[in-house]
């Protein structure tokens, strides 16, 4: 692995990390933005995973966006601009030609190569899996305020209770009674894992307003690349799925792919059906 820190436009810097061949040609290297909460450390299975999997020649470069790891915090007057200005930057560090954006860093990667559309940074492939794209209100806003509002009273479990009910509202445990749910949040938020999270929700509230308070069009992403592959987890809540099929049917030329076993941390869990299929597309 190899660690480098860039200076961003704005007096800033992310920590960049490299994994597989370090001399890989841009047309040979991917760079993974991550999702909300998660740092490059925790996708480091994955990238590790996913540079074997494409193999010698290859290489793969995740960063720490703004509050993340070893990463600046957000600036003042943060929103999705500061995050595509990031994309730009690691771009021109890595020389790389190929972007891979998981959950809100889909969002990201997606509003980063719409903004970059008839410039140079347009990549030779955009994959998404399970990308937090507003379309037309799918995403449902409203407890970002009890979210933010838990995040500065220091409230923990009650600001994990509001995020696992909203971004997964199906599953069991979001039809457990809010006492009991926030008192087992707590004590899962002692747990390695989830004092990371912890440690990252401050800037998750930015970003989440960054990435949902703007209810787009999916016609908003028609300049997004013929060569982009959107995918989704079979075992994902659904609005993922359906953005993806609406992207999808709005890019002329672009792909779509279903993983039947995937779920949302698929791709932070390495699980190996994905990075087979993430790998065989990047390598064509």
């Amino acid at each position: 692995m190899k660690e480098q820190e860039l200076a961003t436009h704005d007096g800033g810097r992310l920590a960049l990390y490299s994994y597989g061949t370090e001399d890989a040609p841009g047309e040979r290297r991917i760079v993974v933005i991550g999702g909300a909460f998660l740092t490059a450390l925790i996708y480091r299975p994955f990238s590790i995973a996913l540079a074997n999997g494409l193999g010698d020649g290859w290489a793969v470069d995740v960063y720490d966006r703004r509050g993340r790891g070893s990463s600046t915090e957000q600036p003042p007057g943060y929103s999705m601009e500061t995050e595509i200005a990031d994309v730009r930057t690691v771009l021109d560090a890595t020389g790389a030609r190929n972007i891979l954006g998981h959950s809100l860093g889909g969002s990201v990667a997606l509003n980063a190569v719409t903004e970059f559309a008839g410039s140079a940074y347009v990549p030779d492939k955009l994959a998404v899996y399970d990308a937090a794209i507003n379309i037309e209100g799918s995403i449902d806003t409203h407890w970002l305020d009890g979210f933010e509002a838990a995040v500065n009273d220091g409230k923990v479990g009650l600001a994990l209770t509001h995020m696992k009910r909203a971004l997964n509202p199906s599953s069991p445990l979001a039809r457990v009674p809010e006492p009991i749910m926030v008192g087992l949040m707590a004590l899962v938020s002692r747990t390695k894992v989830n004092k990371a999270l912890r440690e990252v929700m401050p800037s998750a509230v930015g970003e989440l307003r960054a990435a949902y308070n703007a209810a787009e069009d999916e016609r908003d992403f028609r300049r997004l690349p013929a060569t982009t592959h959107f995918m989704a987890g079979g075992k994902s809540p659904s609005y993922y799925r359906l953005t993806a099929e609406k992207l999808h049917g709005s890019v002329p030329g672009s792909t779509y792919q279903i993983s039947p076993k995937g779920f949302h941390g698929s791709i932070p869990a390495a699980v190996k059906e994905l990075v087979v299929d993430i790998s065989t597309y990047f390598k064509g």
